[in-house]
């Protein structure tokens, strides 16, 4: 009887895939993902992990850098030659130039009188480390720099083990400054 037609593939079970609702595709991704989700965060905490606290170069950067072997000042009222405004910005001559890599409480203007304090001991800290022997100053050429006209600048002191001391990673060891590579910025000031 030609009614009701039935398919040629009428009674088989049909695959897996099928009866479930989901497609062969869409079955593979559902197993795979939490894979990838996995891998992801073991990179992500192997890239953070692998060098802790590095700022500065680990070596000399290779390209053109310029030696400082002077005498710093603390800036003040007068005219400096060279001269360490705050925590992570000196001047050489007419140029000003900020450390890559950290941010160091402000002393002028300050928002309150526990981030003046921070800042002076930041700036006698970078003004020792300065002042220890000659350094390098290197980074990106030609060179960058930030909003307000200043050179961005790495200050490496190579060591007589072959190492390089980065001026920042000091900085940030010691508490007299905190990573920071563009974008807001923490306050120094804390509500007691």
């Amino acid at each position: 009887m030609p009614w009701p037609r039935r398919r040629k593939d009428y009674g088989r079970v049909l695959p897996s895939h099928q009866w479930q609702g989901i497609s062969r595709t869409r079955r593979a991704w559902n197993a795979l993902k939490w894979w990838l989700g996995a891998a992801l965060i073991g990179g992500l905490c192997w890239y953070y992990f692998a060098d802790v606290g590095r700022i500065g170069p680990a070596a000399m950067p290779p390209g053109p850098s310029e030696r400082i072997d002077a005498q710093f000042t603390r800036c003040g009222a007068g005219r400096a030659e060279n001269c360490v405004v705050d925590g992570d910005t000196i001047k050489l001559g007419a140029r000003t130039v900020r450390v890559i890599g950290i941010d160091a409480p402000e002393i002028h203007p300050a928002r309150c009188a526990e981030e003046q304090a921070k800042g002076d001991k930041a700036v006698e800290y970078l003004l020792g480390l300065v002042n220890a022997g000659p350094f390098t100053l290197a980074g990106p050429y030609p060179p960058v720099h930030d909003q307000f006209g200043r050179e961005l600048r790495h200050l490496l002191r190579a060591r007589a083990d072959g190492s390089v001391q980065s001026m920042a990673d000091e900085m940030v060891a010691a508490g007299m400054a905190r990573p920071y590579l563009n974008g807001s910025r923490n306050p120094w000031c804390y509500a007691q």
